[in-house]
């Protein structure tokens, strides 16, 4: 047990606390007198205010019940006082009287987080709110078993329900492993907490999944749907899969689409989902109060069709709406037995999941036609129905089987053998926004990337599912996605229309790319697409960076955000599948670029390839190249003439990993550009060769510029002398707006960071104490070589800016100490 504080109560007035009266504890009735606890206090304030009574922490925090309303009404000082000896679920009830007398509780959370969690968490100079970090970890930790309440005391309230109380404060949440999280979520006991969840949870993570039970899926379902089709969640992220069990992977996306199989799958446990039921119900009766009766012989109003087929089920002693004795009634009364399917259904035909999932696709294929007269349609609706009585004889009982709730997604993922696409559905999802393919049918379909084997793969039989709400941000990263699970997500992406950001990293797509490429090009034939960041990355590169950037750009001109990078090049580039046209041809339409980053497998700048893509993103703001080689040394003044006549609005350019030691003409050129607010040299080698003169041309260039904003400079072996030198651009004659500067990975020691901050602080006195400098970052430098001087100047600098650094050990840059000397 950790020491208990102790807290000197003489300040307080117990008696008159004591007299009042506690609530009944039997939960009704008068209040009762606590005739013992009145005693004791009353005989500690007899004392006189001068002692120093101690009474300890958990003694308060279990007092704090009956004196909450006093407690919180006490003077500003003596509330400070009382806060870091509350339990956590009495310091989160004090958060709004504290925040009534003025008091910050951030220090007390920052304490419990350091004394709880006894770990530093990652980018902690950027939380803001150490409350909602505690909670929000705690929360996680708890559900994964790795903290126990009973290690703290003021974790160990018996008012206190861990998962409860601290999930609304959850806005990120990752499930590991066997997915053990999401079974404990949905069990019957934690029904608030997932409530809480839907409320508060807007990104949900996947991570190191593996295979799992059908227990374990049918609570995955669960909690998907209730987090995502009626919850708040906007970005699901999935990472480090190596080896993906295909049916949840497929399971998980087709749900974050929104897509899933209506009637008995969404049921759990005999219990459909209630506010589907309620959404269903609503829309049912929305539909009765707005459509009028009318004649049978117009044909076109499916409403009507449906009513027929209604007062059809009921002559043929057919109940719609119910379900066999081992069948549940479906969540939103969507599945094959009801009549309302037909009535909510865009197209015209009656369909039956089960027998789609069975192959029996004989129960679904009768349409009910739209130009035919009233005999005809009646004999048809007849033939519906008793079809609809086959559906519901086979279906029967199918609900108690593990495997129903699955089928779906096997259908998702398979392939279909018979290689024949419905030429109804292809035309209906032309012209009415289909889920089941884009406007030329698979998204697929004529796409080198796509081969199928022995038929259309991938096209889904989603008129078997209704749809849902789904997420705008997907992240994919580290899972192999073979061609099949390409397809899949080439289909879903088709008709993703809330879908905004889409990360693919590591994926290892190589032809692939083309089919997901496929999936975007009919999404963004929606009017009503969103989708304005993508971001590609992987190993190796299926073809040259930018022939893939001006095929991505030509698909989607909407894109306002595009990453590629690409760790190596594919020996066999160049020669590409059969049938795929190159990209280097393709015309791109005048586009909403505003950021580009290309990471380039050390492959070399040629502007003449990208030149247009610049002169297509007019609005482009932001650059970034990587690990490009220049391959002579007039390409990088092309590349900036390029940028200077077609991207007039750029602000931001950055250089990653490109030799420019000889380009020191290009590189003064860019700190004089009058529009560029950062410029970024990382690893760049820019000092490698210089000379003072060109130290000196930098700082004077830099001082004159006024509209630059931030100059980082990582990995460019300043050492001391440099970096003393820079300190210069803040001079009493400097018109510089500089306010950042990076200068991490430099080979900086304490001495010379200590005569930099010296130097800093003269110019800082010079000019009256007006600087425009905020923030330094000194990442990676040789700080640990001499500490009480680093400290020292640190001490001196955080006066001056904010200042971010870590601990690093410099025994590990032995080798490249040695080429600076």
């Amino acid at each position: 047990m950790a020491a208990v504080p102790l807290l000197p109560l003489s300040c307080l007035d117990l008696p008159k606390m004591a007299a009042r009266r506690l609530p009944s504890q039997n939960g009704g009735g008068a209040a009762r007198p606590r005739p013992k606890m009145a005693a004791r206090r009353g005989a500690m304030a007899a004392e006189g205010p001068s002692s120093l009574l101690a009474l300890s922490a958990v003694a308060v925090s279990r007092s704090m019940a009956a004196l909450e309303p006093d407690v919180w009404a006490l003077p500003g000082h003596l509330l400070r006082g009382l806060l870091p000896l509350l339990s956590v679920f009495r310091l989160e009830r004090a958060e709004a009287a504290a925040r009534r007398a003025g008091l910050s509780t951030q220090p007390v959370w920052r304490k419990l987080w350091d004394d709880v969690m006894k770990t530093r968490p990652p980018n902690s100079e950027s939380i803001t709110c150490w409350r909602k970090k505690f909670l929000e970890t705690f929360f996680s930790n708890v559900l994964h078993g790795v903290l126990d309440v009973s290690s703290d005391w003021r974790l160990n309230d018996h008012h206190f329900s861990p998962l409860l109380h601290s999930s609304p404060h959850v806005t990120q949440l990752t499930l590991c492993n066997m997915l053990q999280g999401a079974v404990e979520l949905t069990a019957e006991h934690n029904q608030k907490v997932l409530e809480n969840l839907a409320h508060s949870l807007r990104i949900l993570k996947f991570q190191h999944l593996l295979s799992s039970d059908q227990s374990v899926r049918h609570s995955l379902v669960l909690l998907l749907h209730r987090l995502i089709h009626h919850g708040s969640v906007s970005q699901l992220s999935i990472y480090s899969w190596p080896v993906p069990d295909t049916v949840l992977l497929v399971l998980i996306l087709s749900m974050s689409a929104g897509f899933w199989r209506s009637g008995n799958a969404l049921a759990y446990r005999s219990s459909p989902c209630g506010l589907c039921r309620e959404e269903g119900n609503a829309q049912s009766q929305r539909s009765t109060r707005e459509q009028p009766e009318r004649e049978w012989s117009n044909g076109e109003n499916l409403k009507g069709s449906c009513g027929a087929l209604k007062e059809a089920d009921v002559q043929g002693d057919v109940d719609g709406r119910g379900a066999g004795p081992g069948q549940n009634s479906g969540l939103s009364g969507l599945s094959c037995p009801l009549q309302n399917q037909v009535c909510e259904e865009a197209s015209s035909k009656v369909s039956c999941d089960h027998a789609s999932v069975q192959g029996e696709s004989s129960c679904c294929s009768e349409q009910l036609s739209r130009h035919t007269v009233l005999r005809k349609s009646r004999r048809r609706l007849k033939s519906a129905v008793g079809k609809k009585r086959r559906c519901l004889r086979r279906s029967r009982g199918l609900c108690a089987d593990p495997d129903d709730l699955y089928d779906f997604v096997f259908t998702v993922a398979r392939e279909d053998s018979s290689g024949l696409l419905d030429k109804s559905s292809i035309a209906e999802g032309e012209n009415g926004g289909n889920w089941t393919s884009s406007s030329t049918g698979s998204p697929c379909s004529g796409s080198a990337g796509c081969k199928k084997r022995g038929g259309s793969a991938g096209i889904f039989p989603l008129k078997a599912a209704h749809r849902f709400r789904s997420v705008s941000t997907l992240e994919l990263c580290s899972i192999p996605l073979t061609g099949d699970t390409c397809r899949t997500l080439s289909n879903l992406l088709s008709s993703w229309v809330s879908l905004e950001n889409l990360v693919l990293s590591y994926n290892g797509l190589g032809v692939n790319i083309f089919c997901i490429l496929s999936g975007l090009r009919a999404l963004s034939r929606h009017s009503d697409c969103r989708l304005h960041v993508l971001r590609v990355s992987d190993v190796f590169s299926h073809m040259p960076c930018m022939e893939l950037v001006r095929c991505i750009l030509s698909t989607l001109p909407q894109l306002h955000t595009l990453s590629v990078s690409f760790d190596l090049k594919n020996q066999l580039e160049g020669n590409g599948p059969e049938g795929n046209p190159s990209c280097s041809d393709a015309e791109i339409p005048e586009s909403c670029l505003e950021q580009l980053e290309i990471r380039f497998p050390r492959e070399p700048l040629h502007t003449m390839f990208l030149l247009p893509v610049l002169k297509a993103s007019k609005s482009l703001q932001q650059l970034s190249l990587d690990s490009a080689t220049l391959p002579s040394s007039q390409e990088l003044g092309l590349l900036l003439q390029a940028l200077k006549e077609c991207n007039p609005s750029l602000k931001k350019l950055s250089f990653h990993d490109v030799n420019l030691a000889d380009h020191q003409k290009e590189v003064l050129l860019l700190l004089q550009d009058p529009i560029l607010q950062e410029i970024s040299f990382s690893f760049c080698r820019l000092f490698e060769s210089c000379t003072a003169e060109f130290l000196m041309e930098i700082i004077n260039t830099v001082k004159k510029n006024t509209s630059l904003k931030s100059l980082r400079l990582p990995g460019n072996r300043l050492g001391n002398h440099r970096l003393v030198a820079l300190a210069d651009i803040f001079s009493e004659d400097s018109s510089s707006s500089l306010c950042q500067l990076d200068v991490s990975s430099n080979c900086i020691k304490p001495d010379g960071l200590l005569e930099f901050t010296k130097k800093l602080e003269g110019h800082i006195q010079q000019r009256g104490g007006q600087i425009q400098f905020t923030h330094l970052r000194l990442f990676q430098n040789w700080l640990d070589q001499d500490a009480e001087t680093a400290q020292e100047a640190l001490r001196r600098l955080k006066a001056v800016c904010s200042v971010v650094n870590d601990s690093w050990d410099s025994s590990q840059a032995f080798a490249d100490y040695i080429s600076v000397m």
